[in-house]
């Protein structure tokens, strides 16, 4: 096996998992951005609008190339001048609308959150069919903080243009938890109903492994006794189906096609070392071939470190 073999690839962080034009964007942007003059302004904004304008009509990757590039550039003026100069170009508007949201993220303040829903409203006017300005404006009501009468307004918005819209799905779980403006409760009722809807090999399919990964480390971070019986949150039922589910499928060769396919086998082989299910772990690690998604290893460590530690520990059999 490949993944046995000493040919195996180093571990290694990839904000753009396997997009190859996306990452070699991301490394001619860290390469030019830093300058900040006119010139490179422009040359950053004409690279981004090429990548962009290739896949115009796949919104799964347009939403996967333009979050990467939110946070890549979340503290860059590249968005914003980028914007500002084509005030008609709804790629730029929503570039610039999720960097700040990116931003406000990491910052835990958001300066002016009605200067990005106008971005992403004059975004979805000038683009009706893409759903990227929802799926921002989603992340700008999670954020606010905004009743659920109108998040699921947002939502339906987003489902009309893009079905099963993989970060709208993960907007929803988190927005639908008790750490927001739900409870536990209704992350039940809105993962039974992804299941019970959405084809097994859909972009959003990793939203009930997620909400079972999401909860099992709200029980690590308590510490103490509960962290080291967290463990025992795989032998629970629905917990335990939902990562049977995911190992007989999701590795396999072209069962998934969507951007984030890369991220979502990182959060499989994360599930399955959480369950001591490091057979089945093994060709979930040779199918991720190194490519590290920073979520969820990050909750324990370094995610490169913690990848590595337990791609050894599946290899090992330990």
């Amino acid at each position: 096996m490949a993944f046995l073999s000493s040919r195996r690839r180093r571990a290694r962080l990839a904000l753009a998992l396997d997009d190859a034009a996306l990452s070699r964007l991301l490394k001619s942007l860290q390469a030019t951005t830093s300058t900040g003059t006119i010139a490179t302004t422009d040359l950053c904004s004409a690279q981004i609008s090429r990548l962009l304008d290739q896949g115009a009509d796949d919104w799964d990757r347009r939403t996967h190339q333009i979050s990467v590039l939110a946070y890549s550039l979340s503290e860059s003026h590249v968005p914003r001048a980028w914007a500002t100069r084509e005030p008609r170009n709804a790629s730029a508007l929503v570039l610039h609308a999720w960097a700040q949201l990116m931003r406000a993220r990491s910052q835990g303040r958001l300066e002016d959150g009605d200067a990005v829903a106008k971005s992403c409203f004059q975004a979805a006017d000038l683009a009706p069919e893409d759903p990227t300005p929802w799926v921002v404006l989603l992340g700008l009501s999670r954020l606010e903080r905004r009743n659920q009468s109108e998040v699921f307004g947002i939502w339906n918005e987003v489902l009309t243009r893009d079905r099963w819209n993989r970060e709208a799905y993960l907007n929803m779980l988190h927005y639908l938890g008790p750490e927001e403006m739900g409870s536990r409760i209704q992350v039940l009722d809105f993962v039974d109903a992804v299941r019970a809807r959405a084809p097994e090999n859909a972009p959003c399919a990793a939203t009930e492994l997620t909400a079972q990964v999401r909860q099992y480390q709200s029980v690590l971070t308590l510490g103490g006794v509960e962290a080291l019986m967290a463990r025992n949150h795989w032998s629970h039922a629905a917990a335990a189906q939902a990562l049977d589910r995911a190992a007989h499928t999701w590795a396999r060769p072209g069962f998934f096609h969507h951007a984030a396919t890369l991220a979502d086998l990182n959060l499989l082989a994360y599930a399955l070392m959480a369950a001591e299910r490091r057979r089945e772990a093994r060709p979930v690690f040779e199918a991720i071939n190194g490519t590290v998604a920073a979520w969820p290893w990050r909750v324990d460590g370094d995610p490169v470190s913690e990848f590595e530690k337990a791609r050894n520990r599946a290899s090992a059999g330990l």
